[in-house]
């Protein structure tokens, strides 16, 4: 579990967060929702270590982070997988390469083990045969996919996607949905997204926080977000006629 507890972020004296206080359960999909520029991406800037909150605290299984020593910092980011809104594959080495790489920096396996690592790691996301493939051989859902394999392959306890189905068709995006859901479960990760795609809002959302101008402004989840009378909230989900239809 990562506990939020009272964070402020400030940008010289523009305050960006204000006593963001949520959680994100272990075994379950997370999201962060809300407009753009609402604050969301600092917030989980905030929650991985690349800004440092002003006031308040993140706790990580009960560990305060941003106030550790750099030695047990550092440990805990080899916990963390992160998948990236282009997926940042590095486009000179191959799949099985771009899946190796946490392999290389943070561990002290064996050629074999990372061999087989990344082997498992690509079967997680039904990307069997593509290790020898450079990123611009494969479709933007299968660079998705090899993302979410690199992720996987330091075997995390905290997953972070960022616009994971940014760019992506709605089939596709469905298929990405699906394989979140499915690794978070299997692994018992605690899963962070940050979107604005309104089939995961509905459909994968098991808690939501949505940050409004800065501010937390609703907690829940996908069986009682479309029924919420907070009227910032309302505005940003039945924004679209597609879901205004399903209000209907």
């Amino acid at each position: 579990m990562i506990e939020v507890c009272s964070v402020s972020k400030y940008f010289g004296e523009k305050q960006i967060l204000h006593n963001i206080n949520t959680q994100f359960e272990e075994g379950k999909v997370n999201l962060i929702i809300g407009r753009s520029g609402s604050g969301k991406t600092v917030l989980m800037k905030c929650l991985v270590g690349l800004h440092s909150p002003e006031e308040g605290k993140v706790l990580y299984s009960g560990r305060e982070f941003h106030n550790m020593p750099d030695i047990d910092k550092q440990k805990l980011r080899t916990e963390m997988g992160m998948v990236f809104q282009g997926a940042a594959l590095f486009d000179s080495m191959t799949i099985g390469e771009n899946v190796a790489f946490p392999l290389d920096m943070f561990t002290q396996m064996s050629d074999g083990e990372k061999n087989d690592r990344v082997d498992f790691c690509l079967e997680c996301v039904d990307l069997q045969n593509v290790n020898s493939l450079y990123p611009a051989e494969l479709s933007g859902g299968m660079k998705k996919r090899a993302a979410i394999a690199r992720a996987l392959a330091c075997n995390p306890k905290y997953l972070f996607f960022d616009e994971p189905n940014s760019g992506l068709d709605p089939k596709t995006s469905l298929l990405i949905d699906e394989l979140i859901t499915k690794i978070t479960h299997d692994f018992n990760t605690t899963t962070i997204v940050n979107t604005h795609d309104m089939n995961s809002i509905i459909t994968i959302g098991e808690t939501i926080s949505f940050i409004y101008q800065g501010f937390l402004e609703w907690t829940g989840n996908s069986h009682t977000i479309l029924s919420s009378d907070n009227h910032n909230l309302n505005d940003f989900i039945f924004a679209q006629p597609l879901v205004q239809r399903i209000k209907k």
